[in-house]
């Protein structure tokens, strides 16, 4: 064949195979080509429906193919011409079904099959590999044989080519034929292998459980298989074992051989190297991997790519099970390799397990711990092998040698695990020799620095440094090696105080082994580069190290001293220029152990050792410290002194405070230092002075004093023998506080005689001014200063009082020996503390200066007459000093300086005598008065202060400038000290008085001597003049000179002066008075009554010229400074007397001299300025404090009314407002003028000023009245709430003249004084009706609609002023006042209160809308602009911003929840109103009024955020009106059914309204029935909603419900529409509660059967008939299992019929594989269900008959749906259940019917199952027969009619069977059987005549004709028709009648074949033609016409 012909052959499809087309041959394999070309289609698919019946009896699974392959619809299907998708299912299904039938293959129903298919599907050319699949494990059969022939396999390139010679054989290939195929036809061999391989594992997966059979089968062909060298046969082979075990656990031996004949065969198989190792991680992965041996590993690592292999499977995989089998092999191989004996060879393959191990590590992920299980096996192997071989050095050396690599490897790769492995052996490690083994490994895993670049530093870090912290030493030791190799890697400053933390932690003299660990640190720590580069890093390094370097302990083995001398040896020393030469030092010493003065050293006492190396380091460090870079020098004696203070038991610490401080007073006693030196020296003394004082603080009582001085110690560095004991006794744990303190002193002893004073220091100077010294004198000042504190305080104690006295001597010796310059010095302390300034920067207390002082007195006692003199000579400071401290305030300081000047009274000469014996004689006064030397002092300047006065008034240009400045001083005494003596010396009064007038400036430098006397007159001094007299006295001046004087300075200060001083307010009286005032006039009737008089007695004169004398001036002056006076006591005493003056400037005759306007504001304003002084938060004043009577506010509103002066007005009006708070009773009575005047006046101006005083005056005023509304008013002139509204009143008409900027300001300031709570709705209310009476009528009518939206908007400003709660508020008393006011005008029962009013308003003011003054439209109007206010406000802009903003959620919800029951309370009245106003002109009004109600319902429903309005509804449905709880329920319901989306919190807040809901479901009202019945059914539909919505989530909370619903439907007298909605509700609940509602069965199914069976109420009420029917419905829906007790009652009540209905559609829609499971059950229930007919006999006939067709529609459909071999035991189980039971012969009935309905339904496939029925149904129609038998075949009343319905059903069937026949049915026998029976019922008159009539019409004749159609045997015609002519002989004209209905109608149904017949018939015609009976006779010719007719013949002939 040539190659095209070749493509084209490959190309060809096979619908083009030639065979299709040859008709002459057809494919077959059960008959012969020929043969079969002649078998029509029906028969092939009868064949293969056969045959599939008889495998689906075998084996149920293959029904699965009846739908498709054997498919009626298939019998068309040609797939040449289906799509590709048709074929491929049709492939797959042919696939599928040859699987299933190959078992079966030498069956002969699956040959039947196969006949079928190859047929119709041409599978022998589609489906070549599955049909030979199918039949190749049958190869040996002739079948087998037959099949290939079947197949174009002729083809040499065919791959079935090689069976093509079977087709010529009687017989199969043998199987070596077909296997020795196989390897030459790799491809067909692959398919086997598939199918072997995908059948084995489906089968073991299909598999519930593998056997040890099963396994036990498997193996043999499982070791075959790894045998195998066949490619896919392994690959079968692993697939299986990789199956099995995942499947089933095996024993371990069988895992241990799989895995070694896995692992032997690997290599065989190349290409499946990979595979093998997943097989074998996935044996182990679900095995037991235990004790599974060597061998595998062996075998595995021979593989080369092994590593390879591992790392690509580990990409995709997980193969941890593998490597943890693996692992510890290689490690185990690699660690024994070099401890055994092994030839060349084996180091070979040794090499191959370490580059294995190595790969592994490098390459493969170690994951699942098995990073930690290799670093456990290395140290665990490494133990072991190092135990073996730890004697042999050499090979220990090959180990370590050899796995360093790895170990290296292993730590780069996982250093965590290393850690672990590390950490956990360390616990278990005890032997000795397994610790050096683990330290080795160890410094095997550490000594790879440089490998580690890859690692974090972070981790290094915290791993090392986290070691160090450890209190283990060998930790720390060997995180010590660590830091060396990683040393370059971390932080070096961090190893630094790393480092040093481990000397801190460190005790040697608690555990000396701790020192090598520490000599360690110091080898590290001075490597470190860091210390030389960073000074501060090596500072901290040497101070916190230098106590190691302290001598403690003379033996030079202990710890201590190792470590001071490794310190002292370490370049540290070299490092830090402290240290510099010590280790020289030690060698000077010979400390070290080969020194040559080492036996010496041995020799000599500890103390003295301990000493000299100590006293060598205080030398050697103070020589550095002193000589080293003076820059330096502070910072590192202030590390010392840190290092020093730092507290510790230690010994080592305490002794290094003492060798620092040494230190340190040595270097105070060197002379070299230059620089620094008192910086030095005052730090070294703080150190001293703080220790000491420390020391002595604590010091024990109890503790034996030693027997030491500290004049008798030797001058050394280091008192050795206190040092030694000392040491002793902290040693043994002793205290040494004596020692430690002689120790301190001793330091101290040492830095006073090493003490240098400056050399700039003034000792021969007279004063040693601090100002003046410098900065070093100021030091050395400052150290004489604290150690002669220290000293003295020191010397004052019980211990130690005789060193610390041994120490002030030497000081005084050393630093103050000339008594001059101790005087001075003492002189200092005397008075350094009165100086103003620190320069010495110390504190000398009270103690020090009394001790000093002393001091002095002593050292004064002892002074010689001489060296007396020369103390009291002038340029001396000691007597100045002493005088200065008489003036102390402690009179212990003023004793002791009396005492020292007492020392000196006896020098005549000197000039102090005689103030000395002065002093002696007040000592007394002196000691008790700190001020009586400063009085003493001016006493005695007076005489000198008169006379410079006398010459400055009389002669100012001879007084000379040195006079000027003397009297300036001498004025300078007048002080807060000196002040006493103007009470007790009256010249100096009249001195500082006359001083006061000297106003003449003689030098211009030099200010005036009055400025200078003013100066004095400050707040102290004017307080300590005792005596209020000269008090009033100066001030009188003061005000004298203020109004006299002409200097701006003079006033000016005068101003300052008063201002500062404090003042009683009757001093001020005095002065405001007129001096011939006496009584000042505190009321306005006081005034007229003196008016009065004053006119009955013209003759007095005293009073009249009053004015005259009266200095308004001087007033005014006075009261100006009184406007800023805050000092001032008692101003209430003032307050008359202003009054009074106020009624002065209010006469005419006053207002006529002048303009008294700024007068009254001074008044007004003092008054204002004293009721804030006495009440500064407004409140009420006690009447003990100031009389309200004395507070005359009839002339303060006088004032207002008399005054022209806006500015008067304001002080007026902000004086009434403090007032208003003080006395409010008092402003109440005058409150109306003033707010009247307010309204008429100020509110229209226009300025800050004015409006800021509108403000003041309201704040202060209305709160006052308001918080008077419960006090006790005497004078009452209406509630305060009438009051309010009459003020509100008079601001809201004033509204239209204030300006338009103002108005919004003044009315939110004026609510928000009386309370927005309360009052703004008045306010709006107000301007409604000002916007109704006043605004419209004044507007044109064109600008109406522009004018109220600019006033609602202005409304909406101000009420957006205010909170949410206020607006609330207002708007609910808005909707309340609405309420109450009457429909109508006319309607008005009286004059409208207001709303808050508790009595009748007196006029129209204290009303809100007065009804009776305005039309019944203005009325409307108000209403309709309320509430469209009210509507507008609620959506405005700023109001929703609002309540956002608002935070107090609960208190919005419950205001959110009363408005809308205001609204919905106020709609309802509206309603009303609509109702009662349908006829009236009115009418619209209402119903507008009433839409925009709902509008604002609307608006406030729609604020509610979700959250809020359910809290909200649920506060509503609580409510007491029924319409208010309906509303709520509706607006409830909208929400829930317009939202869908809702969050868990809301659905739980919806929830919490269910309770309320079954409350609101199960109250019942009488008085409120009908309205309650709507309630309760909205109620029920909210439960109803919202179980609809959230019940499946939340189904707990709406058991109740259903509860409550059971309740409502089970009452007898509840209303229908009610009940309606309870059955609705119930459908609903139980439908969300489902298994939940079933404990409330019982009661709820009883209730319903109830509701249902009362029909009259169910059809008169169509809604509850809905409802029942729903509800029932619902429950039969949800809990359909548990209705069997209420089963029956049910279908009574609901039909049997539309169930069964239901079961119908149910059954046509059910898949036939569901039938077939369900057909035992559903024929158990029909048995059953069948018996109705039965169990209710007696009932209508009609009604059972009807139930009855609906079962039978039903058994039907499933009929339809059953194959034969289904339907025939079922029709035979209903033909016994016929037939069981004789009593129940009502089942005769049922069955007959139901065998009418199969015949229907089946047609000609009923002759197959009805010949069992011809017996008995020929039995059935002569028992019903009365012309055969008498007895009643029923015995039920209604026999008749029973008969008369099984004739007719038995009647019925057989003319179907006839009807239907095909097959014969009717064979001669079942002839004869049913030919007399059915002939006879033309005589059988059961019923009467009218039913025989219709029965024989309808049923018997069209029986009887099919009949003689059906009969099989034309020679049965003859009898049948002599039958039925025998009947025409019968008594009964009908019976004739009948007959020869009969007899025409088989004639029809014969057609010409009756002619044999007819010959017989015409005797029999003749006779009726002559019948007795008319109509018999005419039937008898229309018969003989009808016979012409068919028979094509005329008949009349033979009659």
């Amino acid at each position: 064949m040539t190659s095209l012909a070749e493509q084209l052959k490959r190309l060809a499809l096979p619908q083009t195979d030639p065979s299709l087309l040859d008709r002459s041959e057809v494919a077959s394999l059960l008959f012969a080509g020929k043969e079969a070309a002649t078998i029509d289609r029906d028969t092939f698919f009868a064949i293969g429906c056969t045959g599939l019946e008889e495998l689906m009896a075998i084996d149920p699974s293959f029904e699965q193919f009846q739908s498709s392959l054997f498919s009626s619809t298939s019998k068309g299907l040609e797939r040449s011409v289906q799509t590709k998708a048709v074929n491929q299912q049709l492939n797959k299904n042919i696939s599928l079904f040859l699987i299933h039938l190959s078992p079966y293959f030498m069956l002969k129903p699956a040959q039947k099959c196969l006949e079928w298919l190859i047929h119709r599907f041409h599978i022998h050319l589609y489906n070549e590999d599955s049909l030979i699949g199918c039949v190749l494990p049958y190869h040996e059969t002739n079948l087998f044989v037959r099949v290939i022939q079947l197949l174009n396999i002729k083809s040499p390139t065919h791959k079935w080519h090689w069976m093509d010679p079977i087709r010529a054989c009687e017989y199969g290939p043998p199987v070596h034929v077909v296997f020795s195929e196989c390897p030459a036809n790799s491809a067909q061999l692959r398919v086997l292998l598939v199918f072997y391989a995908s059948t084995i594992v489906s089968a073991l997966g299909a598999a519930e459980k593998i056997t040890d059979t099963i396994v036990s089968m498997l193996l043999p062909y499982i070791q075959k298989g790894l045998k195998s060298s066949i490619q896919d046969y392994r690959a079968a082979t692993y697939m299986i074992i990789c199956q099995m075990t995942v499947k089933v656990t095996v024993e371990t031996s069988l895992v241990h051989s799989l895995m070694l004949q896995i692992s032997k065969t690997l290599s065989k198989v190349p290409s499946l190297v990979r595979d093998g190792l997943a097989c074998l991680n996935l044996l182990l992965q679900t095995q037991k991997g235990d004790k599974l041996g060597k061998k595998p590993f062996n075998y595995l690592c021979k593989i080369p790519e092994l590593v390879v292999l591992l790392q690509g499977l580990s990409a995709g995989y997980d193969i941890s099970p593998l490597l943890h089998y693996l692992l510890p092999h290689l490690v185990h191989t690699v660690m024994k390799s070099d401890t055994e004996e092994q030839e060349e060879s084996e180091e070979t393959e040794n090499d191959i397990y370490i580059r294995h191990l190595q790969a592994i590590l490098e390459s493969v992920p170690l994951e699942k711990d098995l990073d930690c299980l290799l670093a456990s096996k290395f140290l665990e192997e490494f133990i072991s092998c190092g135990t073996e071989v730890e004697s042999n050095p050499t090979k220990m050396a090959a180990l370590n040698q050899k796995i360093l690599p790895l170990i290296r490897l292993l730590e780069r790769k996982y250093p965590k695990a290393l850690d672990s492995a590390l950490e956990k052996r360390l616990e278990d490690c005890t032997d000795e020799a397994e610790q050096n083994l683990f330290h080795q490994f160890i410094s095997l895993s550490l000594s790879c620095g440089k490998y580690k670049e890859g690692f974090d530093q972070a981790f290094i870090e915290e791993a090392i440094f986290g070691r160090l912290k450890d209190d283990n030493r060998d930790v720390v030791m060997c995180a010590l090696s660590s830091l060396e190799i990683f040393r370059k890697q971390v932080n070096p400053e961090v190893i630094v105080s790393s480092l040093l933390n481990i000397f801190q932690r460190a005790d040697l003299s608690m555990d000396g082994k701790w020192y090598k660990v520490l000599e360690r640190a110091i080898k590290i720590l001075v490597k470190e580069e860091i210390l030389k580069e960073k000074k501060e890093l090596l500072d901290e390094a040497v101070m916190q190290l230098l106590p190691f370097m302290v001598i403690t302990n003379a033996n030079s083995k202990s710890p201590d001293c190792k470590m001071a001398v490794c310190l002292s040896e370490s370049d540290l020393c070299s490092l830090h220029p402290l240290l510099k030469g010590w280790p020289e030092g030690y060698l000077i010493l010979d400390f070290s152990p080969g020194a040559a003065l080492q036996e010496a050293i041995k020799s000599s006492k500890s103390a003295e050792l301990i000493g000299v190396a100590n006293e060598k380091m205080i030398l050697l460090l103070s020589k550095n410290l002193t000589s080293g870079d003076p820059s330096l020098l502070l910072q590192m004696v202030d590390d010392l002194i840190l290092v020093a203070e730092t507290e510790s038991d230690s010994v080592r610490q305490k002794v290094t405070a003492h060798i620092i401080g040494s230190l340190l007073v040595q270097c105070c006693c060197n002379t070299q230092m230059k620089e620094n030196y008192f910086s030095v020296a005052i730090r070294v003394f703080c150190f001293l002075d703080k220790k000491i004082k420390n020391l002595r603080a604590c010091d024990p009582a109890e503790e034996t004093p030693l027997n030491w001085s500290v004049e008798t110690a030797e001058e050394t560095v280091v008192p050795k023998d206190l040092l030694s004991a000392y040491i002793e006794k902290l040693n043994s744990e002793e205290t040494a506080h004596a020692e430690e303190s002689a120790m301190f002193l001793f330091l101290l002893k040492n830095f006073i005689n090493g003490l240098k004073p400056p050399l700039s220091f003034p000792k021969e100077e007279t004063w040693w001014n601090p100002e003046s010294l410098n900065q070093d004198s100021q030091d050395f000042l400052h150290l004489l200063l604290g150690l002669f504190d220290l000293l003295v305080s020191g010397a004052s104690e019980e211990s130690n009082a005789v060193q610390y006295r041994a120490l002030m001597n030497l000081l005084l010796k050393v630093h103050l020996k000339d008594s001059d310059v101790l005087f001075k010095f003492l002189s200092i302390l005397w008075t350094y503390s009165y100086n103003l300034s620190n320069h010495l920067n110390y504190e000398v207390s009270a103690m020090l200066q009394t001790q000093a002082l002393y001091i002095g007195y002593a050292l004064l006692e002892s002074q010689t007459s001489q060296k007396k003199k020369q103390l009291l000579l002038p340029s001396s400071p000691v007597v100045i000093s002493l005088l200065i401290n008489l003036g102390s305030p402690v009179s212990e300081v003023r004793r002791a300086a009396l005492n020292c000047l007492h020392s000196l009274r006896g020098i005549k000469e000197s000039l102090f005598h005689p103030v000395l014996q002065h002093l002696e004689q007040k000592t007394e006064e002196i000691v008790s008065d700190p001020t009586y030397i400063t009085q003493m002092i001016l006493s005695h300047l007076l005489p000198a202060l008169d006379q410079l006065l006398e010459k400055v008034f009389k002669k100012p240009e001879a007084v000379l400038k040195d006079e000027v400045i003397l009297l300036h001083l001498i004025l300078g005494k007048f002080n807060e000290y000196s002040a006493p003596l103007l009470c007790k010396n009256e010249q100096s009064l009249d001195l500082f008085i006359k001083s006061l007038h000297a106003a003449k400036k003689i030098y211009e430098e030099i200010p005036p001597f009055q400025i200078t006397a003013l100066g004095q007159i400050t707040k102290p001094f004017f307080a300590a003049v005792s005596d209020g007299m000269v008090q009033q006295k100066l001030l009188k001046v003061l005000f004298d000179l203020l109004l006299n004087c002409k200097n701006p300075l003079c006033a000016q200060t005068i101003s300052s002066v008063f201002k500062g001083i404090t003042v009683c307010a009757e001093q001020i009286v005095k002065e405001l008075e007129p001096p011939e005032k006496t009584k000042s006039l505190a009321t306005v009737q006081q005034t007229r009554r003196q008016k009065m008089q004053q006119q009955r007695k013209p003759q007095d004169g005293d009073l009249a010229p009053e004015t005259s004398h009266f200095s308004w001036q001087r007033v005014m002056l006075i009261l100006e400074l009184l406007q800023h006076k805050k000092k001032l006591r008692r101003p209430q005493a003032l307050v008359p007397a202003l009054f009074n003056l106020l009624s002065r400037c209010l006469k005419p005759m006053a207002s006529e001299e002048e303009n008294m306007e700024y007068t009254k504001q001074l008044i007004l304003s003092c008054l204002l300025s004293i009721c804030q002084k006495l009440s500064s938060n407004g409140s009420k004043v006690p009447a003990d404090i100031l009389d309200k009577e004395k507070f005359n506010v009839e002339l303060i509103v006088q004032c207002i009314r008399i005054s022209k002066m806006p500015q008067t007005h304001h002080h007026a009006l902000l004086l009434l407002g403090a007032v208003a708070g003080m006395f409010p009773d008092k402003v109440l009575h005058n409150i109306m003028p003033i707010f009247t005047f307010m309204g008429a006046n100020v509110l229209r101006l226009d300025d800050t000023y004015t409006f800021q005083v509108i403000n003041k005056t309201v704040q202060m005023v209305i709160p006052a009245l308001i918080q008077a509304e419960d006090s006790d008013l005497s004078e009452s002139s209406g509630s305060v709430e009438e009051v309010v509204i009459k003020i509100i009143r008079v601001f809201v008409d004033a509204l239209p003249h204030v300006p338009e900027h103002r108005r919004l300001p003044i009315l939110s300031q004026l609510i928000t004084t009386v309370g927005g709570d309360k009052f703004l709705w008045v306010l709006l209310v107000l301007l409604f009706e000002q916007y109704v009476t006043k605004t419209v009528t004044a507007t044109s009518s064109t600008d109406k609609d522009a004018v109220l939206e600019a006033d609602t908007e202005f409304w909406i400003f101000i009420c957006c002023e205010f909170n949410v709660r206020s607006q609330f508020q207002s708007m609910m008393k808005i909707i309340q006042y609405l309420t109450e006011l009457p429909e109508n005008k006319e309607d008005d029962p009286g004059p409208k209160k207001s709303g808050t009013c508790k009595t009748k308003p007196k006029n129209q003011d204290g009303q809100l809308f007065n009804v009776e003054s305005h039309s019944d439209k203005q009325l409307r109007h108000f209403k309709f602009l309320s509430v469209s206010f009210m509507s507008q406000l609620l959506s405005s802009q700023s109001f929703v911003k609002k309540i956002v903003e608002c935070e107090e959620t609960e208190e919005l919800q419950e205001l959110e929840q009363r408005l809308l029951e205001e609204v919905l309370h106020y709609i309802n009245t509206v309603a009303s109103s609509v109702e009662g106003n349908v006829d009236k002109p009115t009418a619209k009004f209402w119903r507008v009024l009433l839409s925009k109600c709902y509008d604002m319902l609307d608006k406030v429903n729609a604020l509610l955020p979700t959250e809020t309005f359910i809290p909200v509804i649920g506060g509503l449905m609580t409510n007491q009106l029924p319409s208010v709880r309906r509303k709520a329920m509706d607006l409830l319901n909208n929400k829930v059914q317009q939202r869908t989306k809702w969050q868990k919190s809301q659905i739980l807040q919806l929830l919490e309204l269910v309770p309320e809901l079954i409350a609101i479901v199960k109250c019942k009202r009488k008085e409120e029935e009908e309205e309650q019945a709507i309630n309760r059914q909205t109620a029920l539909f909210s439960l109803k909603l919202l179980c609809k919505g959230f019940g499946t989530e939340n189904p707990a909370p709406f058991v109740p419900v259903l509860k409550t619903a059971i309740d409502l439907i089970s009452s007898e007298k509840e209303e229908k529409n009610v009940m309606g909605s309870a059955l609705l509700c119930i459908a609903e609940v139980t439908c969300t509660l489902k298994a939940q509602a079933i404990p409330h069965l019982p009661r709820l199914m009883p209730a319903l059967l109830k509701t249902l069976k009362s029909k009259k109420e169910l059809v008169s009420n169509e809604i509850y008939l809905l409802s029942a029917v729903t509800a029932l419905l619902k429950v039969a829906e949800t809990l359909p299992h548990f209705l069997s007790p209420y089963l029956l009652d049910c279908l009574l009540q609901s039909c049997l019929g539309p169930l069964m209905n239901i079961l119908r559609e149910h059954i046509v829609a059910m898949e036939k594989e569901h039938l077939i499971s369900h057909q035992p059950e559903l024929t158990a229930f029909f048995i059953k269900v069948l018996d109705f007919r039965t169990d209710h006999a007696q009932d209508d006939l009609e009604e059972v008959g009807k139930t009855e067709a609906y079962i039978i529609d039903c058994l039907i459909s499933m009929v339809m749906k059953l194959s034969e071999a289904s339907f025939r035991p079922l029709f035979f189980k209903l033909f016994d259940w016929s037939r069981t039971e004789s009593t129940l012969k009502d089942r005769l009935l049922t069955f007959h019917r139901i065998a009418d309905c199969i015949a229907d339904k089946l047609k000609g496939l009923f002759t197959l199952f009805a010949g069992h029925l011809v017996k008995p149904f020929a039995e059935t129609l002569n028992q019903v027969n009365i012309s055969k038998t008498d007895e009643a075949f029923f015995d039920s009343d209604n026999n008749i009619e029973k008969s008369c319905l099984l004739l007719q059903f038995t009647l019925d069937c057989l003319h179907k069977l006839f009807l239907f026949d095909t097959q014969k049915f009717l064979s001669k026998e079942r002839t004869e059987t049913l030919m007399q029976p059915l002939v006879d019922q033309l005589e059988n008159v059961l019923g009467g005549d009218e039913k025989f009539q219709e029965r024989v019409t309808e049923h018997l004749i069209p029986c009887v004709a099919q009949f003689s159609v059906a009969m099989a045997d034309d020679s049965l015609w003859k009898p049948l028709n002599y039958q039925i002519l025998l009947k025409t002989r019968h008594n009964s004209p009908k019976v004739r009648f009948a007959s020869l209905l009969a007899l025409i109608e088989v004639a029809q149904k014969l057609k010409e074949n009756y002619l044999v017949l007819l010959p017989e018939s015409i005797p029999f015609l003749a006779e009726l033609m002559e019948d007795e009976c008319e109509e018999v006779e005419q039937q008898c010719q229309k018969t003989i016409q009808q016979l012409e007719v068919i028979l094509g013949e005329p008949l009349q002939s033979y009659f």
